[in-house]
């Protein structure tokens, strides 16, 4: 059972609600549809029972409200729009990284591939999929966690008949387990015909909630189109003879068509007859079901439950059955957030072209430094010329980290409208995690295949083993985790990848140059003799080898450009707490 209680759409500026006080219900085991013009409220009506809206109202799934479904993907499947996942990544590996997000195992891909028909194109691209097959990529999205509840936002736009056909048989199935179905639509003859009932709004208000063999005798009219160059004399000659026959007969001229006639209370016989004796030549005429509009009709939707009901008894095997009230705790989705970034980081062919290109530009960059002689070995390594801001490695890595939230915004794993995957620690720690560990790798192989073309082209003289390279090491790897976590912070905040870069390259040409003349006086000279001061306030046993460590974690917190980037992440981090965390939790 769904219930939609006073569902109001937040208020817009010199302009009613888009939904205004909507409330209704959707049985079990049956299909209702959301019928109303475009712009009457639908798609804001469904966001706001998946608290993607801001607005009022409370809708319970089941007895329960949103927030208090642990897992809301294994109770609603959502379909709003197209599928808008990365044109280069397969239906496949588009289905196993929502199941990462939605708790279910991978294997429930190939499963759901298969009913809906795509399991011969499990490998094709999301770019090379129809309209058709791109819709039913989105119902095995809806579908994998096995929901009971359907919502679905015109599913059938755009399809052709047979898909159409195949869709809602699709949702008739899903019903017929015991499910509940929803789906907008525009058509009141389509909600007819594929819906169980119909639930009219017009204006963001409900205008009536009917049963689908009411709906279509209070709403659909049985009429006559007549397509003919002379519109007015044919008009005027059903009216005359219809009074004249005392039959009750309306004419319409449809606005913006001359040439088009509806009438209603006659038949194609009849219209064909009258035209002849006057005739008047007709192009076309044919039998039609027509729309009769809004119109109100005796509600039959039974008094939905008391908002704070803990549950609805929902019938099985002739007896109820009361669900028991879940404890309230934030959703936790996605459940293996770490699985789910690394799905979606080696699903596309963007992390090795980035990592082979970092790789080309690097040995291009270190062979001519080593020749010119100026550069010392570190930057040979790095192939970190002056010129540059920062080597190609980390640049690299920040671009990797900024495609971790930049193209998740672009493509989104789940629905577009549905909301992307939850701003969470979780998710935030994983992506973290995911970006760390691949800034470490490219800077490792950038470094060793540095070094393998010095080797290759000037001799094994040249490329030393310095005798500090534990320090230089550890401050390679901090540059390197450090831009990719300052373009992946920066593309979560702003949304955007290149919101991200932005922020890798502000680190040393903007914040970098701020720190160094903030360093440049008496605190500098303050950190000399921090491990004798230590040791002091210590221990007098305090070992003289941590005496080396502290120094050289000293000199590296000291240099301005990884002074700036702790500073630049520390601001990132609380940016993105503050505007990402801070939000409704979305599913």
């Amino acid at each position: 059972m769904l219930q939609a209680i006073g569902l109001t759409s937040a208020p817009r500026r010199d302009l009613t609600p888009a939904v205004d006080d909507l409330t209704f219900e959707a049985p079990p085991g049956s299909v209702t549809a959301l019928l109303g013009a475009p712009g009457a409220g639908k798609t804001t009506a469904l966001r706001l029972m998946l608290a993607l809206e801001p607005g009022r109202g409370v809708t319970y799934f089941r007895g329960r409200p949103l927030h208090r479904i642990g897992h809301p993907a294994r109770e609603i499947g959502v379909l709003l729009g197209d599928v808008p996942g990365h044109p280069a990544r397969t239906a496949r590996g588009q289905l196993r990284m929502v199941c990462a997000a939605a708790g279910v195992p991978a294997s429930r891909a190939d499963e759901l591939l298969d009913v809906v028909g795509l399991g011969a194109l499990r490998d094709e691209r999301l770019g090379s999929l129809s309209l058709g097959m791109d819709r039913r990529l989105g119902l095995a999205s809806a579908l994998l966690g096995d929901p009971h509840t359907l919502l679905l936002d015109a599913p059938s736009a755009g399809l052709s008949p047979r898909e159409n056909s195949w869709l809602h048989g699709l949702l008739r199935a899903h019903a017929g387990h015991g499910g509940t179905v929803l789906y907008t639509t525009s058509d009141p003859k389509e909600a007819a015909r594929t819906a169980d009932r119909v639930v009219t709004v017009d204006g963001g208000r409900l205008v009536a909630d009917q049963d689908a063999a009411s709906f279509a005798r209070t709403r659909l009219r049985p009429r006559v189109a007549v397509t003919t160059p002379h519109a007015a004399r044919l008009a005027d000659a059903l009216n005359r003879e219809a009074r004249a026959g005392r039959r009750s007969v309306e004419v319409v001229a449809e606005e913006g068509a001359g040439s088009l006639l509806t009438v209603y209370g006659s038949s194609c016989p009849e219209v064909g007859e009258t035209a002849f004796r006057h005739g008047v030549l007709v192009h076309r005429l044919a039998d039609e079901i027509g729309d009769t509009g809004p119109v109100a009709a005796p509600s039959a939707m039974p008094a939905p439950a008391a908002a704070g009901a803990p549950a609805v008894p929902r019938p099985v095997g002739g007896g109820t059955v009361s669900l028991p009230p879940l404890s309230a705790r934030p959703v936790r989705s996605p459940l293996r957030p770490v699985r789910y970034e690394l799905r979606r980081m080696c699903g596309v062919r963007s992390a090795p072209l980035i990592a082979a290109a970092v790789l080309v530009a690097s040995v291009a960059l270190a062979v001519p430094l080593a020749r010119t002689g100026g550069t010392p070995l570190p930057g040979l390594l790095a192939a970190w010329p002056a010129l540059l801001p920062l080597p190609p490695a980390a640049l690299g890595a920040g671009l990797l980290g900024a495609l971790s939230f930049g193209d998740e915004y672009r493509y989104p794993a789940l629905a577009g409208a549905r909301g992307t995957v939850p701003r969470r620690l979780g998710l935030l720690v994983a992506k973290l995690a995911v970006t760390g560990v691949a800034a470490l790798l490219l800077a490792a192989l950038s470094v060793v295949a540095d070094a393998g073309a010095l080797r290759l082209v000037y001799g094994a003289a040249a490329v030393p083993v310095p005798g500090n390279w534990p320090v230089l090491s550890a401050g390679w790897a901090g540059l390197a985790v450090g831009c990719a976590w300052a373009g992946l912070l920066g593309a979560g905040i702003f949304r955007v990848t290149i919101a991200g870069m932005a922020a890798v390259v502000a680190v040393p040409t903007l914040v970098g140059p701020l720190v160094q003349k903030a360093l440049t006086g008496p605190s500098v000279r303050s950190v000399v003799g921090l491990p004798g001061r230590l040791r002091e306030l210590a221990w007098p046993a305090w070992p003289h080898r941590i005496d080396h460590w502290l120094t050289a974690a000293a000199g590296l917190v000291a240099q301005p450009v990884a002074a700036a980037l702790a500073l630049s992440l520390s601001v990132l981090l609380c940016a993105y707490l503050l505007t990402g965390l801070r939000r409704r939790a979305r599913w």
